[in-house]
């Protein structure tokens, strides 16, 4: 692989901008990047943030855009939607990006939105997978991540392998987690299969033995998991400490099952995991070369391996905001907007193409992205045996 040079510049929050990008830096093009890199589901915004950092070297290493080097400014919306506005308005008002990739969670997108529409600036949506999102009218909205919906019926294909015959759900208590538990309930439902109870815990929350117990006591064989990896790792162990046993099936592709072997150790085995890019089988992958190089970057910087299943998402969503601006011909957030529906890219997860959500003449951008199911046996992430 190429020794790609470090051309990007990241600037934090505290990072003070004097002018817009266009005018007095018009060897620059700025790109907005709005991710938890601290509180609850930090883990996952960072690995993130690593990706989009890969795709911005690259992207330099090449040329940049339309003469003009990538930057990434970086904001830090700290795990709670409250902060993901303020990141995105400074983003906005004080850095003038023309675009921008956000903001993980569910929650934090949807706070987010009325802000793109007041501003008139587009966003890629790389994680959050609410429904709400494409269809509330938002025409300032692109997302690359699968809907709740998307991922259940992708899964329901494969649930007559699994043998499950009654299910519970413990998710956060959240757009995302209730979206998934709703759906993935339907989905069960209509196979037959009884759902027991679903329960919800806060993002922050450590202890979940009130939970559990509800859950042990229903007598499913199966418990959906929606949630960040660390409060995954959460359940796992004490779910063991319990002393009950159940199959664990965890939604949302924000697991990293590495880190949960690390973190979880033997509560981890014979747990499954729903995920957007398996890292493990990158040949496995719609765009196999795509995959291989991405992996061989990661590891070549250093980055914990166990974040690529999630850092694949900040490649993928700063590749596609790239084909729009070069689709364009400019860095301005009108033509990057109608750009957004005409790009083609081969990502990792496969190839990136928007349809269209919501009300017409106010439509969002859906991709429809691939889905994978990996187990952890013995200590390691393998293919699934059923």
């Amino acid at each position: 692989m190429r020794n790609w040079p470090r051309k990007i510049v990241l600037a934090l929050a505290s990072t003070a901008w004097l002018a817009s990008p266009l005018a007095a830096h018009a060897d620059t093009i700025k790109i907005g990047v709005n991710q938890p890199l601290t509180g609850a589901v930090a883990a996952s915004g960072n690995y993130v943030a690593n990706g989009a950092k890969i795709a911005a070297d690259e992207l330099n290493a090449g040329g940049g855009l339309l003469g003009a080097d990538v930057k990434l400014i970086i904001e830090d919306n700290k795990s709670n939607p409250s902060e993901a506005v303020a990141a995105a308005e400074k983003l906005i008002v004080r850095d003038k990006v023309p675009v921008m990739m956000g903001a993980w969670s569910s929650t934090y997108t949807l706070a987010v939105m009325p802000k793109l529409m007041e501003y008139g600036v587009p966003m890629l949506v790389e994680t959050s997978s609410s429904g709400k999102i494409t269809v509330s009218g938002n025409p300032w909205i692109f997302r690359i991540s699968p809907t709740s919906e998307m991922e259940a019926q992708a899964f329901g294909g494969k649930v007559s392998e699994f043998g499950i015959k009654k299910a519970d759900f413990l998710v956060v208590n959240n757009d995302w987690g209730l979206g998934a538990a709703n759906e993935f309930s339907k989905v069960l439902t209509s196979q037959g299969i009884q759902v027991g109870v679903t329960e919800t815990m806060d993002a922050g929350a450590q202890d979940l033995s009130a939970q559990l117990s509800k859950i042990k006591a229903s007598g499913a064989d199966t418990l959906f998991v929606t949630t960040g990896v660390e409060q995954i790792t959460l359940v796992l162990k004490q779910i063991k400490s319990l002393g009950f046993s159940r199959r664990v099936i965890t939604t949302g592709g924000s697991s990293s099952p590495d880190q949960l072997v690390r973190q979880a150790g033997q509560a981890a085995d014979g747990s499954y995991h729903i995920l957007f890019f398996a890292p493990w089988f990158p040949e496995r992958a719609q765009n196999p070369d795509v995959a291989e190089k991405f992996v061989a970057e990661w590891n070549k910087r250093g980055y914990d391996f166990a974040g690529l299943t999630e850092g694949f998402r900040g490649y993928d969503g700063i590749m596609t905001i790239a084909a729009a601006i070069r689709k364009a011909g400019k860095a301005e957030p009108e033509a990057i907007r109608q750009a957004l529906w005409n790009v083609h890219v081969k990502g990792i997860n496969g190839d990136i193409r928007f349809n269209k959500q919501g009300p017409a003449g106010k439509e969002s951008g859906q991709n429809l992205p691939n889905i994978y199911v990996v187990q952890i046996k013995d200590g390691k992430v393998a293919l699934p045996t059923l």
